[in-house]
């Protein structure tokens, strides 16, 4: 028997990916479930616009967290986790309805791959052409790693396969936009050092050697040069990601705060306030007792 479908599409502020996502889905999903952590640029609009969707919304902390959180909120056995910047071709969509059609009852999830692309350009190399991703399984099975960031679903390798046909992925359409996420998973990957290793810094040597031989790994090892002048921009960004990430565990333990003199001015001024403040209640207290007291001799 055909098993029924949840597509899960996480989101915030996609107004440019969020009707192309849900369209390449559409001929799949049994149910979509959009999950939304606070898009102010009309994203949701378009979403209530293509209509069909069930729409959840809740503060973003992380990918992992925001997922186990929506997971178990989809009505149907099987989930598909598509997010925003990526698309399901014919191919992929065929292949699901085949898998779905009789689903193996001793595998509970699936990987599918990626084609990547970067400013508009697919990259065959560089290592974004191994990238897997457990997203297609059993709502029941699906919880995602306790991770800050590149969590995956935690399900036994002995009960998933991987499907034959990708995912396509939009990574990004600027540098600057490229740049911040960059620095957002840094910082994400910083905590992963410090929570799953207990690292509490990063060493001279990891410093200055990991993002030169990264670069040599996927520029020269995985053929990077082979996608020209982007996949020459990925090799770089994704080396000098390799720094940002031990750049930002030195800075969680190492760096010296900023003195902040306005917070002692502040801090001096509200003493100062409620010195004011106290001295004026104890002069009404006083002026209050003395009228009692002159009332009373009144009578």
């Amino acid at each position: 028997m055909a098993a029924k479908l949840t597509v899960l599409i996480p989101c915030k502020n996609e107004r440019r990916n969020i009707r192309p996502c849900i369209e390449s889905v559409q001929s799949i999903a049994d149910e979509l479930l959009i999950a939304d952590s606070g898009s102010i640029d009309g994203t949701l609009d378009i979403v209530r616009e293509i209509g069909d969707c069930r729409i959840i919304e809740r503060e973003y902390v992380n990918s992992a967290d925001f997922k186990n959180w929506a997971i178990p909120q989809a009505k149907h056995e099987w989930v598909l986790v598509v997010d925003a910047d990526e698309r399901v071709p014919p191919q992929l969509a065929e292949e699901i309805r085949r898998v779905l059609a009789d689903p193996p009852p001793e595998i509970d999830g699936y990987w599918i791959g990626r084609d990547n692309h970067y400013l508009g350009h697919r990259i065959r190399h560089c290592g974004w052409n191994t990238d897997d991703v457990l997203r297609l399984f059993r709502r029941e099975q699906g919880h995602y790693q306790t991770r800050w960031v590149h969590a995956e679903v935690e399900i036994e390798d002995s009960r998933t396969r991987r499907l034959n046909s990708a995912f396509l992925h939009y990574t990004t359409w600027s540098t600057d936009d490229y740049l911040k996420k960059m620095n957002r998973y840094a910082a994400w990957g910083a905590l992963n050092f410090r929570d799953e290793q207990g690292r509490k810094t990063a060493g001279f040597l990891p410093m200055i050697t990991r993002a030169p031989l990264r670069f040599l790994q996927l520029y020269v090892l995985r053929l990077g040069f082979l996608d020209g002048i982007p996949g020459l921009q990925v090799c770089m960004f994704t080396a000098f990601y390799s720094f940002l990430k031990q750049a930002k565990l030195w800075e969680m333990w190492q760096a010296i705060p900023q003195p902040d003199p306005e917070a002692e001015r502040t801090l001096a001024a509200e003493a100062a306030t409620a010195t004011i403040d106290f001295a004026r209640a104890q002069r009404e207290r006083e002026d209050a007792a003395a009228a009692r007291k002159q009332q009373r001799r009144a009578a």
